[in-house]
């Protein structure tokens, strides 16, 4: 078929070296036009791709992928990338069960050089790619592509520090957006800031140097002397550049949008052959006006309608948006009460907290910086506050060394708000929220809630703000509330019992839902199941121990990794009890869930209501 557009002629990322400079804006149209038609069918990161699409381009362009490395921070703006890179035919699975990932993935494609979900991991990984290049004898180059957003977390520094006293040919592109989710905050978005606003150094700077390499035969040693006083020339009219500092070269300001403009500064950048960071400026959401006017609200978007930018389904309440207006209610009523989040104010449900009590002082967003979040919450905790942080499910894996060494050795008493907790769908493996019990069950003194229900969120959030404990956490899932059949009432406390039969079904959180119409599945085919749903799921009191001890048969049905499960736990507690009945336990089988939709996840898992319904009458899943 003859290309109708110049997208249509990119198969491999050398195709776009044939372009001439005139087609590569015309290329970069035409990728926005896809990026936008493709995500509002998909849902998917659209305004952090729509703002890398020129540095895509010129990365292709300057570098040869794969021998030349692009290690993309998050992953979750490399979409461009795989359009590029030979996957253009199955861009439309983006992020479908069986599809193409979200984030890059090295199984997926040879150009992917390193997994990515979580933020600030590329300079670290890039870092240890060039090195092995080099000790294996290979050129090549590595680029690390972060935002200013990803900064923030104190991972890209030990990155830096310790790539920066190599020689490798290793390039850190850093995407100034003034965005991480929620807008940047701290120190280093108001050092960029001034960065943006003074160019006036690094533009002496190439005059001088291409001024006095023209002067024959001493030019080269006149330069050579001044930058050997560089420091006192940049002190005078710059106050110095913290990321010379580090020891790179940087070069920038540029416009993340001129791609010819990134092309001149990354091919200089490539003849450097020493670490060198290139600072670009970008607009997120670039070119789709919807996503430029509001980018947080363009991160991770739904099916839309393109015209308007409108959500094809509107969303309802959900387990954030609940947790958010509680804590709210009940900060109004304890001036004690704080919140805190990583970058993530809109997707933990805080903007309302953020609004009225951002001005008190009791709103904290700290970046992209969960294990600062958990320990600043215990110098909070410590002094008579009572902290509280959101986290994603799996953002707060990075912070297990500070809930156990911080907060629980001397019982500092703060609430982690786990969000996201379960199977979260198409984001994948990276953003499973399936580990996080595992994790925190581990570590002595913890307290964990797990609702199923709206109100029970809004009852385990009071209860864990004063609880006469160090800390606890509420795990609750993505999205809304689960649906119960009739006759399965919320008993308030920490569990709801329904009795019925000698076969007992343990389960909590959303999974409580599920169990039910499992039972109703059983009751018409005449077996009578009961079923006990905990809303507190540690440690487990002896009255729950006392009650599955009462039944014959329990299966146990987790949301959550088997190994360290509350199953396990629970398991391992009936024994020491004496129990002789039959225990079995149904949850997810030490394994990494891949993207699909929660329903067809849980399915899949045999957590589903079927499932579940399955293995108590002992069918094959």
């Amino acid at each position: 078929m003859k290309p109708t557009s110049v997208l249509d002629t990119i198969h491999q990322p050398s195709d776009i070296k044939k372009l001439t400079p005139q087609e590569l804006p015309a290329l970069c149209r035409e990728i926005r036009r896809e990026l936008v038609s493709t995500l509002s069918r998909t849902g998917g990161h659209l305004a952090s791709n729509l703002g890398t699409v020129e540095l895509t381009v010129a990365l292709h362009r300057v570098f040869e992928s794969p021998h030349d490395q692009i290690v993309w921070d998050v992953g979750h703006q490399s979409y461009t990338h795989k359009l590029l890179t030979g996957r253009r035919d199955r861009f439309s699975t983006l992020r479908q069960e069986g599809g193409l990932s979200g984030f890059p993935k090295h199984q997926e494609s040879e150009h992917d050089a390193f997994l990515a979900g979580h933020s600030s991991t590329s300079i670290s990984a890039a870092y240890g790619l060039v090195t092995a290049k080099r000790l294996q004898g290979d050129d090549g180059h590595v680029v690390a592509v972060i935002g200013d957003g990803a900064f923030t977390s104190g991972l890209a520094y030990e990155g830096m520090n310790n790539a920066g006293r190599s020689r490798d040919n290793l390039i850190i592109v850093l995407n100034d957006n003034e965005m991480s989710i929620s807008k940047n905050v701290g120190a280093l978005a108001k050092y960029l800031a001034v960065i943006r606003s003074k160019p006036e150094y690094f533009k002496v700077k190439d005059f001088t140097e291409s001024t006095l390499k023209k002067i024959p035969v001493v030019g080269e040693k006149l330069r050579d002397s001044i930058s050997a006083s560089k420091s006192a020339f940049k002190q005078l009219l710059y106050h110095s550049n913290f990321f010379e500092d580090f020891g790179y070269v940087y070069l920038g300001p540029v416009n993340g949008h001129d791609v010819d403009s990134l092309c001149e500064v990354l091919e200089r950048a490539k003849s450097l052959h020493m670490p060198v960071l290139v600072h670009i400026e970008t607009t997120k959401g670039k070119g789709y006006s919807p996503a430029e006017r509001n980018p947080g609200a363009f991160h991770g978007v739904s099916k839309f309608e393109i015209k308007t930018g409108e959500p094809l389904k509107k969303g309802g309440e959900n387990f954030s948006s609940v947790f958010g207006r509680e804590l709210t209610r009940l900060a109004r009523e304890d001036k004690r009460i704080c919140a805190i989040t990583a970058a993530m104010q809109d997707g933990t449900g805080l903007d309302g907290f953020a609004q009225e009590f951002r001005p008190q002082g009791r709103f904290f967003d700290v970046g992209i910086a969960e294990s600062h979040a958990v320990t600043f919450s215990c110098g909070l905790a410590a002094n008579g506050m009572l902290p509280v942080f959101a986290v994603y499910s799996t953002f707060l894996q990075r912070s297990y060394d500070q809930v156990l060494h911080d907060a629980s050795i001397e019982q500092k008493h703060i609430v982690l708000a786990v969000d996201r907790a379960g199977i979260v769908g198409d984001d994948g493996e990276t953003h499973q929220g399936v580990f996080d019990v595992a994790m925190l069950s581990s570590i002595p003194g913890i307290i964990i809630y797990s609702p199923a229900s709206f109100r029970q969120l809004t009852r385990c959030l009071r209860s864990a703000l004063y609880e006469d404990a160090g800390v606890v956490a509420v795990r609750y899932p993505r999205g809304g509330e689960p649906a119960f059949p009739p006759g399965y009432p919320d008993q308030g406390g920490d569990y709801s019992y329904y009795g019925g039969g000698e076969t007992l079904i343990v389960t909590y959180g959303r999974l409580s839902a599920e169990a039910a119409q499992a039972v109703e599945l059983l009751k018409g085919q005449g077996k009578k199941v009961s079923l006990l749903a905990l809303t507190k799921i540690f440690p487990l009191s002896e009255e729950v121990l006392a009650l599955v001890s009462s039944h014959q048969e329990v299966l146990f049905v987790e949301e959550g990794i088997r190994s360290g499960s509350i199953g396990e736990h629970l398991a391992s507690r009936l024994v020491e009890r004496g129990y002789r009945g039959k225990f079995t336990l149904r949850a997810i089988e030490n394994q990494f869930v891949p993207q699909a939709s929660i329903p067809s996840a849980l399915h899949s898992l045999g957590l589903d209501a079927q499932g579940i319904a399955n293995t108590i009458i002992g069918e094959s899943l």
